[in-house]
């Protein structure tokens, strides 16, 4: 198999220190796809990831670019991180790589999104996939404001369609989460939800596919890492194969 490009999960965090008048200063880098990318690698499967500080400049503008990966997988990156290029920067005309995802999606590739503060439409509504090309190759339609959910009592995974391809072999039960982006299910007989949380407003999706043109694409709702994963979904002994399976479903090698 190809491997897979990852984008996002990546994020700087600066912090101030007062103690009166003086003020100290530290940053530090954090990388929240360890987990998710350790559990590909045992089952064979390579990751390439772009950082979302990245994306601008190196995320790929081609088809030929994405082609050389099996799936594309964004994951807590917003829209602009992918809209913005070194040539709007400089005021000039460039590819919009929101659409040319939906293109190579239709024409045959596999895109997954998964959930996060900037995932979907995004928990203060600065994701902003809503109303793009991406979304409208999804499984879901993006809730039109701030999607997401912070659910500290836990959320219990209920599964639907316990004989796709993806759930097999996965020991149940799925492990509770801790929050998700609300998303509507898309209707259409190309597209189910496999998964889904019951919260008071009823059901929300948490996975669901859908074939789209020649293409599949996959959304989950809620992280591949913490903290919206619980210690014990992350701890969980069919973590590294329902990872794995999604992605392999989407490169049609189960």
């Amino acid at each position: 198999m190809k491997p897979v490009l990852l984008a996002g999960e990546t994020f700087h965090v600066t912090s101030f220190a007062a103690k009166g008048y003086e003020v100290g200063a530290s940053a530090r880098y954090s990388n929240g796809a360890e987990r998710y990318i350790q559990g590909l690698a045992a089952h064979d499967i390579a990751v390439v990831q772009i950082g979302g500080d990245r994306c601008e400049s190196e995320f790929p503008m081609t088809m030929e670019g994405l082609s050389a990966y099996s799936t594309v997988v964004l994951s807590d990156v917003g829209a602009l991180s992918l809209l913005y290029t070194p040539q709007t920067r400089a005021g000039r005309r460039s590819v919009n790589r929101l659409e040319l995802l939906r293109q190579w999606v239709e024409r045959g590739g596999s895109l997954m999104m998964a959930g996060g503060y900037c995932s979907f439409q995004g928990i203060d509504g600065l994701a902003m996939f809503g109303g793009t090309a991406v979304e409208e190759c999804l499984p879901v339609e993006c809730f039109p404001g701030p999607d997401g959910i912070e659910a500290p009592e836990g959320l219990d995974p209920a599964i639907d369609e316990a004989s796709h391809p993806i759930l097999a072999g996965v020991p149940t039960p799925i492990p509770y989460v801790l929050g998700m982006n609300r998303v509507a299910a898309r209707e259409g007989t190309d597209m189910k939800t496999l998964i889904h949380c019951d919260r008071r407003a009823g059901q929300m999706p948490l996975l669901s596919v859908r074939q789209y043109g020649a293409g599949r694409t996959l959304a989950w709702m809620t992280d591949i890492g913490p903290h919206w994963l619980s210690q014990d979904f992350m701890q969980w002994s069919g973590y590294d194969l329902f990872m794995a399976n999604m992605v392999r479903w989407l490169a049609r090698e189960i």
